[in-house]
């Protein structure tokens, strides 16, 4: 009987193995409620901002706040998304979470050692914007291919758009469409122009290194190349698509 009764207790490695089976289908469960929930609900903060605000702190900087204001995408000036669409992500309407086009570029160019941009789309920087730390490691770019493979599925194309245009950093502690046109330009993300909203959208993705309000030689170019591109994809009509 008293052998019996022990066989019948799951041994302490057995429970172990079905803890580790069990967690990833747990955390796999809870980030998939996560990305059904903001497919409605605005987040008032997103990880990068979270993490931001800390480094505040631990340095000592107690006065240091965030700058940031949720818009609806119909609330902001079309010439907005259509420039982040223009600068960071030309087959953002097609493609499904990855540009392997774009990435098969960066990867040859980055052999040769040249100098380029990313490869990555907007739908994988609203997963890291709003999930994710910064940083680099495989760990952390697994993460992220599995938070844009749910953003794509879960999301229309337009929330998608509108929580980049709402969760982007256009300057340190400056965070979102409205954010941005109210700290640089002083008028609402409604308003901006066509000239304006390319340069919001040129200091894309290092806006510590590039500034909008004193544009460098750099930001002006760029900003001239994305309104160029603006154009060649039909203006604010192409927006209809999404």
């Amino acid at each position: 009987m008293g052998v019996g009764y022990l066989d019948d207790k799951p041994p302490r490695r057995r429970r172990l193995w079905r803890w580790l089976l069990t967690l990833p289908l747990l955390l796999a469960a809870l980030s998939i409620a996560q990305v059904v929930a903001l497919r409605f609900v605005d987040p008032p903060f997103s990880a990068f901002m979270f993490n931001r605000q800390l480094v505040a702190w631990t340095e000592g900087d107690w006065d240091f706040r965030l700058a940031h204001d949720a818009r609806d995408l119909e609330d902001m000036s079309p010439y907005l998304p259509l420039a982040l669409i223009a600068s960071e992500d030309q087959n953002f309407i097609v493609h499904r979470g990855f540009d392997f086009k774009a990435i098969e570029k960066a990867r040859k160019n980055n052999a040769r050692g040249r100098r380029v941009r990313g490869a990555s789309t907007i739908s994988q920087q609203v997963a890291k914007n709003l999930f994710l730390w910064s940083g680099r490691s495989w760990l952390r770019k697994g993460i992220e291919a599995w938070y844009t493979v749910l953003i794509e599925t879960l999301w229309p194309k337009r929330r998608i758009l509108e929580m980049y245009a709402n969760f982007a950093e256009f300057g340190d502690g400056v965070y979102g469409a409205q954010a941005a046109a109210r700290s640089y330009f002083g008028k609402d993300a409604s308003r901006l122009s066509a000239a304006e909203s390319a340069r919001l959208a040129a200091v894309l993705p290092n806006p510590k290194r590039y500034s909008v309000n004193r544009p460098g030689p750099y930001v002006q170019r760029r900003s001239n190349a994305i309104q160029r591109q603006m154009r060649a994809l039909g203006g604010t009509a192409y927006l209809r698509e999404l």
